[in-house]
């Protein structure tokens, strides 16, 4: 995301390592940042496509930014099955 004009989008794929019961809500927040000093800065970081067994991190940013690399930290919170847990069928 150095080069270039215009809206650019990076996607990662996240797996947790133990399934949710529901999609969990996630909330996702960046850590580190580098980026152009000689531009404005626009970055923007959602999390996407979140299932019980995962979700997408969208990174995007437009126009003349130009960015390094960031970091980003994220965290889900939902119910998971519990050993007691069965279903009587």
């Amino acid at each position: 995301m150095w080069t270039g004009l215009g809206q650019r989008v990076e996607r990662h794929k996240v797996r947790f390592d133990e399934p949710f019961v529901e999609p969990p809500v996630v909330h996702l927040s960046l850590t580190m940042w580098d980026v152009a000093h000689d531009a404005n800065q626009r970055l923007d970081v959602q999390p996407a496509e979140i299932t019980t067994t995962g979700f997408v991190i969208e990174f995007r940013t437009w126009e003349d930014t130009r960015v390094a690399r960031v970091r980003a930290s994220w965290m889900a919170i939902g119910p998971v099955r519990h050993l007691d847990d069965f279903d009587a069928d």
